[in-house]
């Protein structure tokens, strides 16, 4: 099984921005087609959502004519999905209302989003272009998070990352779980759920061992799958601590690192 995180792995990021291009390269398509034709499950892993994710699987061309639908582990894990079509088979939810409310607390102007499955977020506030998928609605926050959500975004474009990261551990976030993005951007997810979760929810589907996965990311959102597939490797643009957690360093983004790693065993 092959794991691809998007954002950073398959999209090259806008310099100076927190968005990303919006094609993949051909570069990168064929290696990843190539791994799919020898076999490979390629399974594609993100913190997006599902209809900012099923866009890259047209791109990649998944499946393959005549092949099984594609795998998909979007929002961080919490939700697992086949394409096409859009099918979701599994999903956790929590109540994110309490981890919102502190948050908000210390950061009363921050912007908050809960994904609207299939048309594109509900918010507060608008975030900055660029950054959600989708239409964005805007909702009262009590409304946003007053049913179980499988997840909640929280960005503040006058925080810094230090900023959150120091939040987190302070709250402590109890009966949640968080990842802190690129900039001053926090996912909030079920206790436990990352994208291994998901992984390894497709895994046991398919009858792959943990072992036999290659995994390809970028954000601290992959730490967690890094640690659970039997290879892990960041790309070269990844922060330390990301790069820390890998078996491997790949080439940045920006030259087809994930082209790179892919072709040592599906060039």
């Amino acid at each position: 099984m092959v794991a691809l995180d998007i954002d950073g792995t398959l999209l090259r990021w806008v310099e100076g921005s927190g968005t990303v291009h919006g094609e993949v390269s051909p570069t990168v398509v064929e290696a990843v087609r190539r791994a799919a034709e020898a076999g490979a499950h390629v399974v594609l892993a993100s913190g997006r959502s599902l209809h900012g994710m099923t866009p890259i699987a047209d791109q990649l061309g998944l499946p393959l004519e005549g092949g099984d639908r594609t795998w998909i582990v979007a929002s961080n894990g919490a939700v697992v999905l086949r394409y096409p079509p859009a099918e979701v088979v599994h999903e956790e939810t929590f109540d994110a209302s309490g981890a919102v409310a502190a948050v908000l607390e210390h950061h009363p102007t921050a912007l908050v989003g809960v994904e609207e499955r299939g048309v594109g977020y509900r918010v507060n506030r608008l975030f900055p272009d660029g950054e959600l998928s989708g239409q964005m609605t805007i909702t009262d926050v009590a409304d946003l998070v007053g049913e179980p959500v499988s997840r909640v975004i929280i960005r503040d474009p006058d925080a810094t990352v230090d900023d959150f990261q120091e939040l987190a551990k302070k709250l402590g976030l109890h009966g949640t779980d968080y990842v802190i993005g690129w900039t001053a951007w926090m996912d909030l997810a079920p206790q436990g759920i990352s994208k291994a979760s998901g992984l390894a929810h497709v895994a046991s589907d398919l009858g792959i061992d943990a072992a036999d996965t290659l995994a390809i990311g970028d954000g601290r959102n992959d730490l967690e799958m890094f640690a659970w597939a039997g290879r892990a490797v960041a790309m070269g643009q990844a922060v330390p601590e990301v790069q820390a957690a890998a078996d491997h360093v790949t080439l940045p983004v920006d030259q087809d690192g994930a082209a790179t790693e892919l072709d040592l065993y599906f060039g």
